[in-house]
């Protein structure tokens, strides 16, 4: 069982502020990272806007998680530009002030997928009500009281038998699935934020 690092609830929130996110990365202490590794720009990636960056620093005990995310009664507002600009921003502070590896995703009207890997000692939950707070903020502001997320996540660790390369080619592959492309590359709400090296 990870023990949870004591983060503060602002931890890599994202703010619109007019047409540009702000971000702030604040922690009541600084995080405790494992040793050793550097990290690397990355010398080749799939095709994207611009080239992830490659995360050398994986450590064995760092799990890979899949993890799924819906908006309540599946409701479909989650493909919008100032939400993809809010979630790119979140994991890149995430990244570099607490060690989390977020690797690819997408973004679907009603639900989210990604990857991600993070150190034992942050709990994965408070990271992920962190994030889907931070994206909510993102949104136009509504006068419905209800949620804007299901309550929850779930979550998937990939077990070392398990081929990343595979199971993200399935879930790239949902926009097709779903009539909104008919190739998966076309879909401007996926991509990679660090290269993580599995299988």
């Amino acid at each position: 069982m990870r023990r949870a690092a004591v983060v503060d609830a602002s931890l890599c929130e994202a703010r619109q502020a007019g047409s540009h996110a702000i971000v702030s990365c604040m922690a009541r202490s600084p995080p405790r990272l494992p040793e050793g590794g550097v990290y690397k720009r990355a010398t080749h990636c799939m095709k994207y806007t611009r080239p992830p960056r490659r995360l050398e620093r994986l450590f064995p005990a760092a799990p890979v998680f899949f993890i799924t995310c819906c908006t309540y009664r599946r409701r479909k507002f989650l493909t919008d530009s100032r939400v993809l600009q809010t979630f790119i921003a979140f994991p890149e502070c995430a990244e570099r002030d607490f060690d989390v590896a977020v690797g690819r995703y997408v973004i679907m009207p009603d639900h989210l997928h990604l990857f991600v890997a993070l150190p034992n000692d942050l709990d994965l939950g408070r990271w992920v009500g962190t994030l889907k707070r931070t994206l909510a903020r993102a949104l136009p502001r509504s006068h419905s009281l209800d949620p804007i997320w299901q309550r929850g996540f779930f979550d998937h660790v990939l077990r070392s038998d398990e081929s990343y390369a595979q199971k993200w080619q399935y879930v790239r592959e949902n926009p097709i699935r779903a009539g909104l492309v008919s190739n998966a590359g076309d879909w401007p709400f996926a991509g990679e934020i660090v290269l993580i090296d599995r299988a």
